[in-house]
């Protein structure tokens, strides 16, 4: 009986934590719980005022060109795209990964969003907020805030592998 237990007992976990997607159309965004969608999950940054470099950790379920998270992005509170990082590539085998970019030229004290985007689903509502001085902290943002940044400059040419 228990050698059953610990064989059924992790599918059992499996099967309850699928969820259903029922919306119409294929156009639809999933919500930030899907597992197609990317999040930043540490900023760390170094420089100087106007010329600061951004780490940025993001975890995203890369599967390949078909599926892969193909940029982060440094954006004002205003909506205003201050820096983006191209990844030319998927990292399904390299996950979370960490990926540098900058300069941003950006004031010690301005707030920024720091936010990523998947090629298939578009940008996470998981975002980290704040400025250098006091520095950035995990939060939401509405995915569709300054969603006109995805036909912006500079855009990825495709994807590597």
């Amino acid at each position: 009986m228990k050698s059953i237990f610990i064989f059924c007992f992790p599918l059992i976990l499996y099967i309850c934590s699928c969820k259903d997607d029922n919306s119409a159309g294929g156009n639809s965004i999933p919500n930030s719980n899907s597992d197609t969608v990317a999040k930043v999950i540490n900023v760390v940054v170094a420089g100087a005022e106007n010329e600061y470099t951004f780490n940025v950790e993001v975890k995203s379920p890369d599967t390949g060109c078909n599926q892969y998270a193909n940029w982060w992005e440094v954006i004002s509170e205003d909506g205003k795209l201050l820096y983006r990082r191209i990844l030319a590539h998927s990292h399904v085998d390299e996950q979370p990964f960490v990926r540098s970019g900058g300069p941003v030229t950006i004031k010690k004290d301005q707030k920024v969003y720091v936010r990523v985007h998947m090629n298939t689903s578009g940008y996470s509502d998981q975002v980290f907020k704040g400025d250098v001085e006091t520095g950035l902290q995990e939060s939401t943002l509405d995915k569709t805030f300054a969603s006109q940044l995805e036909t912006v400059q500079p855009l990825p040419s495709g994807c590597a592998f």
